[in-house]
């Protein structure tokens, strides 16, 4: 898979890409403003070029207050989000399944996981989402993605979150698009952040 031709869509106005992008950025600016004073601490799962951040930070009145970390595996996304980086917004080219790349940034007042559950196994979704309570605050928000199309694990994913200890804010999708866009807040205990886990194994669908 060409990671770099596939976010051509991004720029297709219209295209899915597009309409998920726009919630998603909205429910970023949301979490932005909604973080306490001080830095803002943000990473970004398997971040791509960045587009989900780095397109609400310019115009965004706490932009530097942002202290992020972007993990993308691609080497060229990675170098493209590094060229569109603001300052305070690290970019680092590697694993975003192992939780030791989160190292320096966590615990996170945002986690942006989003172009990620649509490429992982069922299994390893549900473990992932059990491991965010190590990578957030309290009162951190995470930010999601995972296509509808049946089988439908949105539902699941959605109650996975619940019983992590994370409230749903919303759950955003469009008539005629086959995207879903969870926004959850971790009202439950926070746990501690440990760098040995393995969170997922990414297995380079289509669905990012």
């Amino acid at each position: 898979m060409n990671w770099v031709d596939w976010h051509q869509d991004y720029d297709t106005p219209g295209s899915p890409l597009h309409r998920r992008l726009g919630w998603v950025q909205r429910r970023i600016g949301e979490a932005l403003d909604a973080a306490p004073p001080g830095p803002i601490r943000v990473l970004s799962m398997c971040a791509g070029q960045g587009r989900d951040l780095l397109g609400v930070l310019p115009g965004h009145p706490r932009r530097s207050d942002v202290r992020a970390r972007l993990v993308e595996l691609d080497p060229d996304n990675a170098a493209a989000a590094r060229r569109a980086a603001l300052p305070g917004v690290e970019v680092v080219t590697g694993d975003a399944g192992d939780s030791g790349a989160y190292d320096g940034v966590v615990p996170v007042h945002l986690a942006i996981v989003c172009g990620v559950f649509g490429n992982l196994t069922d299994a390893d979704i549900r473990n992932t989402v059990a491991e965010l309570p190590r990578l957030c605050a309290p009162g951190g928000t995470v930010v999601w993605t995972r296509h509808t199309e049946r089988p439908d694990l949105t539902p699941d994913i959605r109650s996975w979150l619940a019983e992590s200890g994370f409230q749903e804010v919303a759950f955003d999708t469009e008539p005629g698009f086959r995207f879903g866009v969870g926004t959850h807040r971790l009202t439950g205990a926070a746990l501690p952040y440990r760098p040995d886990r393995r969170l997922f194994r990414f297995t380079q669908s289509q669905d990012r």
